[in-house]
């Protein structure tokens, strides 16, 4: 790759705060709410801030200490655990980036409903016919080239946080203390449930706001310096944590937590129709639209990159490393974005919602983190990479730790559901898997493999069984 095609230091921020500045914050005042009172988001927040900025650290630290690993994230679970784990976790990913996509476009025509009613909560027919044409027009749009596509994210990136600091700066003038300290604890609505059940229940809704803090990571091999991949990492959650707190926050000293919950998404735009009037509703809707928009196209890049990284080591089918002539690996996106049409084709038959979308794709990528998290350990204790620097192969060991103990609890967080659900997805890919091994005359699975691959099926059953019984849903 030449390097007119690598990526600078800005570029990689603006995928990273692209990919995770989405839809989630615009609907966070009503997802937080919905599940906790203030001072239990509040709590939340700080478990948040230390468990995602230790993982921004392992990212940061993985980059440093084994920079011949540019596959993205995926490739630390496949360099500490073995072919299988590092081919699931590439899959997880994956099958994650494109649910992530379906939820936005189901929230942007949402949003739009807002102007146009026929659009409706975004998972009518016009707005499945309408997504499905903004599907593809992303589409075309990324083969035509990755810098190309990289250059517009760093334009709506800058574009979508005008509105979130015009709303902090308005909602923080009509904040009032008192109606952030009603009921603080959440104890006068029962249905809110314990502390500890109200921290649990914003967990995944914090990390969804955060998925794409592994972004620049992805890009790794096509960036101009491989230092700006932690740097960029770092920077662009610091950015993002201030921005979703402040929205989340601020919004508690505007309505109380009853009234938050029970707004309709994208709840920002309430809460500042609250404070100016209807001009706010349609001023953050507006901004939403641009701010989804642009995570179609983070997340349209990252959905092809993941899987072209990972053919390019041979843990994927060799179909998807081919690349079209101006870079792009197009296979690997045609077949992301065919993945996209098709689910959003059963959206529209089984009206699943966003927040709905938003738990599942966030459920998938909780395995990838956790095995990034661990093989950081892993590489701490064994002090590969670190040769003459004892110092901070300590203080990296902690952070890891730190870090694997927060994946821990998020995968805890997610409940049975959203677990089981994740196995139904994650068991298919192993025919991918043979597909790839047998591609390349690699032996499928070791013993240990087996089991491991078992017992994912086994749970993919169980969820089977639950959908065709309707004692789970989507």
């Amino acid at each position: 790759m030449s390097d007119n095609n690598k990526l600078k230091l800005g570029a990689l921020i603006a995928l990273v705060v692209g990919s995770m500045i989405g839809g989630g914050i615009f609907s966070i005042p009503q997802n937080m709410a919905s599940g906790a009172g203030a001072g239990a988001i509040l709590i939340g927040w700080a478990i948040t801030a230390v468990g995602m900025l230790m993982l921004a650290f392992v990212f940061q630290n993985l980059a440093n200490h084994k920079p011949d690993l540019d596959n993205g994230v995926y490739a630390y679970a496949k360099a500490g655990f073995g072919n299988y784990l590092g081919f699931s976790s590439a899959w997880g990913y994956w099958i994650s980036a494109w649910i992530g996509n379906v939820s936005y476009l189901v929230l942007l025509f949402g949003t739009l409903g807002y102007f146009f009613p026929v659009f409706g909560e975004g998972n009518t027919l016009p707005a499945i016919l309408c997504a499905s044409i903004l599907l593809w027009l992303t589409h075309f749009l990324v083969l035509r080239g990755i810098k190309e596509a990289a250059f517009i994210n760093l334009i709506t990136t800058i574009a979508k946080v005008v509105p979130l600091l015009t709303f902090i700066v308005l909602v923080g003038l009509a904040f009032k203390a008192d109606i952030f300290t009603n009921d603080f604890w959440g104890t006068a609505n029962p249905n809110l449930g314990s502390v500890t059940n109200q921290v649990k229940s914003m967990m995944l809704v914090t990390v969804w706001v955060f998925i794409g803090i592994e972004g620049a990571s992805v890009y790794s091999a096509r960036a101009e310096k491989r230092s700006d991949v932690g740097k960029a990492t770092v920077l662009g959650f610091l950015g993002v944590l201030a921005l979703l707190v402040l929205v989340n926050v601020l919004s508690l000293g505007v309505m109380k937590q009853p009234e938050l919950a029970a707004l309709k998404n994208p709840s920002m735009a309430y809460v500042l129709e609250q404070v100016v009037g209807k001009w706010g509703a349609a001023f953050v809707s507006m901004g939403l639209i641009i701010s989804l928009v642009g995570a179609l196209l983070s997340w349209t890049l990252l959905c092809g990159e993941i899987l072209h990284s990972a053919a390019k080591d041979h843990t994927m089918p060799n179909l998807f490393y081919k690349e079209n002539k101006n870079g792009v690996p197009a296979n690997a996106l045609w077949v992301s974005n065919g993945a996209i049409q098709l689910f959003l084709l059963i959206t529209l038959f089984s009206s699943s919602s966003y927040q709905q979308l938003l738990y599942l794709a966030t459920s998938m990528i909780l395995m990838p983190y956790f095995f990034a998290t661990a093989y950081a350990v892993k590489l701490a204790i064994s002090g590969e990479g670190y040769e003459g620097q004892a110092g901070q192969k300590n203080r990296d060991l902690v952070i890891a730790i730190i870090a694997t103990i927060y994946s821990v609890w998020l995968l805890y967080a997610a409940g049975a559901k959203y677990l089981l659900l994740s196995a139904l997805l994650y068991a298919p890919g192993a025919i991918v898997y043979y597909l790839a091994r047998r591609e390349n005359n690699k032996q499928v699975f070791t013993n240990v493999e087996k089991i491991i691959f078992a017992l994912a099926v086994i749970g993919a059953i169980v969820a089977a069984i639950g959908l065709a019984t309707g004692k789970l849903t989507l």
